[in-house]
């Protein structure tokens, strides 16, 4: 029963880092507190997970950090359109993306066919970054350096400026 209290006070001992923390990640005060309220929940429930051994501050921020990514990515999805069309051609774009125009639709198109003439390893990172994907993501994903991933995604945009220079 001592350890099961230990492990409360010890949660309640970091309300005040997690609040700090998740403000700054969510920028947002109401949001920063139902995010603590979140993280606490979640600790509580996977007690049992936790190895007294670990780094307990640690360990918790990593739970409030997944969850702020998994919201994040969450809201990502839902901001997305289904595209219906035979061909693909409005696939993940948001609803103010103009393609309402036969030459937004144009466009899509040939941006679309401009990153798919990519080789994969530049197509895929740049992918993932237009996705949402943070470059530390993208680089632990792909089992790649951060310097690698940055420099593929740079490489990626000067071509498709290249390609697509008559756009501007």
């Amino acid at each position: 029963m001592s350890d099961h209290n230990s492990f409360k006070n010890r949660l309640l001992g970091l309300q005040s880092n997690l609040l700090n923390f998740a403000y700054q990640l969510t920028t947002n005060r109401d949001a920063a507190q139902d995010l603590v309220q979140d993280t606490t929940l979640k600790v509580l429930d996977n007690e049992s997970k936790y190895v007294d051994n670990v780094n307990f501050k640690g360990w918790v921020f990593t739970i409030m950090r997944n969850i702020f990514i998994n919201n994040y990515r969450r809201q990502v999805r839902s901001a997305t359109v289904v595209d219906t069309t035979e061909d693909l051609y409005h696939l993940n774009l948001s609803q103010e993306s103009g393609l309402t125009t036969p030459e937004g639709s144009f466009a899509a198109k040939e941006i679309s066919e401009a990153i798919n003439s990519f080789t994969p390893e530049y197509k895929v990172p740049f992918s993932m970054y237009i996705a949402g994907y943070k470059y530390s993501e993208i680089a632990e994903q792909m089992g790649l350096p951060l310097g690698t991933v940055k420099s593929r995604i740079f490489f990626a945009r000067k071509r498709l400026q290249v390609i697509l220079k008559d756009y501007r």
